[in-house]
């Protein structure tokens, strides 16, 4: 069966400086098997499949998968998804905002001028991380456990923990040793150097998921504003940079409220057409 297909640069007005995003259309019917192999196959950090909402409330519901298994959230699938469902026609319920339902639920997108920015969702976990924890990372990472000046829990749902490093210079110099990391869902970020266009660089390693570093990561971003500002480390707006050490350009655009804390970026369209996808493995 043919499926409307879009494939979609999300943080990054510029074709191929963001995350790249697959989205298929249309796609009840298809069995998890069917799913999870076009999300090997496309070996992007995410894929995502467009549905029916089941809640009476949302406009569509999607389901997110790596290469490695399927994800309850995610940040840049969810503004991809969400500018290809509006470009394929879609009309929300509601004036002015979308509603996406997910794994963890429904979550808000509203347009922010050119941009599309989420809500971002509750933490499942929060905190600071254990020193058994934090010898790890900073093993897996190659650094002492004392450039690990802050740490915290920032789970929305993917399982990030983070640590904060003294200078973005060193963020960009990490080189991971993936043995070592295992399964640790980790954030690096620090802030930036004076007169710089961004307040912080964000790098994302996600070794067990198929794509070991995240070019640019929505969840992790999320979870570090309501980290960073809810500590007073970070103004109530604020840019973040990242994807530099993987030759990307990313922009992640960061609004807090009062109420929300918005998760806002640039979607560049790279791909559009079909694909003939097997309902289930083995059709």
């Amino acid at each position: 069966m043919q499926r409307r297909f879009h494939q979609l640069d999300v943080f990054s007005a510029q074709p191929l400086k963001g995350n790249p995003l697959a989205v298929v259309h249309a796609a009840a019917g298809l069995s998890d098997a069917a799913m999870a192999a076009f999300a090997r196959w496309t070996n992007l950090s995410e894929t995502t499949f467009l549905l029916p909402p089941a809640d009476a409330a949302a406009d569509y519901r999607v389901r997110i998968f790596t290469p490695g298994g399927e994800l309850p959230f995610a940040g840049h699938p969810t503004l991809g998804s969400c500018a290809a469902w509006l470009a394929a026609g879609g009309v929300p319920k509601q004036a002015g905002v979308v509603v996406q339902e997910c794994g963890v639920g429904l979550v808000r997108i509203r347009r922010d001028g050119t941009r599309l920015a989420f809500a971002a969702p509750p933490l499942k976990r929060s905190g600071p991380l254990d020193e058994a924890l934090l010898a790890r990372i900073a093993a897996g990472i190659g650094v002492a456990r004392e450039a690990l000046v802050q740490h915290q829990w920032v789970d929305n749902g993917p399982g990030w923990c983070a640590v904060m490093l003294p200078s973005a210079a060193e963020v960009l110099a990490v080189k991971p040793d993936w043995a070592r990391l295992g399964d640790i869902k980790l954030g690096l970020v620090a802030p930036q150097p004076a007169g710089a266009d961004t307040q912080f660089e964000v790098r994302a390693f996600v070794p067990t998921l198929g794509v070991p570093e995240d070019p640019v990561t929505g969840s992790l971003n999320a979870g570090l504003a309501q980290w960073l500002i809810g500590a007073g480390l970070a103004p109530r707006a604020y840019v973040a940079a990242q994807g530099a050490a993987l030759g990307r350009a990313g922009r992640v655009h960061v609004q807090h409220d009062g109420s929300d804390c918005w998760i806002g970026g640039d979607v560049a369209f790279c791909i559009e057409g079909t694909v003939a996808l097997p309902t289930t493995m083995g059709a």
